[in-house]
């Protein structure tokens, strides 16, 4: 964009030092014909005139034509918006449902592990009952003496 820049305003430098420097030559009053009418003025004025009128035609087209990308570039960055927005709540959607899917798993497996404790929890007591009976029966084994004879 700065190259093009400069570009133009070297154009212009250029041709607004031709125009200087030859000032006297477009200034010249001449015969112009326009099929119909004729009549006198300066040729190079005329032509000047010309151009000048299709240089604004041009940076009015161009000020339009930009105005338009302008708009299309800010339709286009809402809708990025939009879309960039829904994305963000799908996201969320699915950190929310793997919020609740963790939850149920780890209600599970809690009632698993209560599950578990209470089962190794009651065969302990079986085992540590069965042991405090046989621990009875040999004391009372070891007190009353062997029984029968040999």
């Amino acid at each position: 964009m700065r190259n093009r820049f400069l570009l133009a305003l070297l154009s212009i430098a250029l041709v607004a030092t031709f125009g200087v420097l030859n000032w006297s030559a477009i200034a010249a009053p001449t015969t112009i014909s326009l099929g119909v009418v004729s009549f006198e003025a300066p040729l190079g004025m005329v032509l000047l005139s010309v151009t000048v009128l299709l240089l604004l035609v041009f940076v009015g087209y161009m000020a339009v034509w930009q105005g338009q990308i302008l708009m299309e570039s800010r339709r286009h960055q809402k809708e990025l918006q939009e879309q960039r927005t829904l994305a963000d709540q799908a996201e969320a959607s699915r950190f929310t449902e793997i919020k609740v899917s963790m939850l149920a798993e780890f209600e599970k497996l809690t009632a698993q592990l209560q599950q578990t404790q209470a089962t190794a929890s009651r065969e302990l007591r079986e085992q540590t009952n069965s042991l405090a009976a046989m621990l009875g029966e040999i004391d009372d084994r070891a007190k009353n003496g062997p029984r029968g004879g040999l």
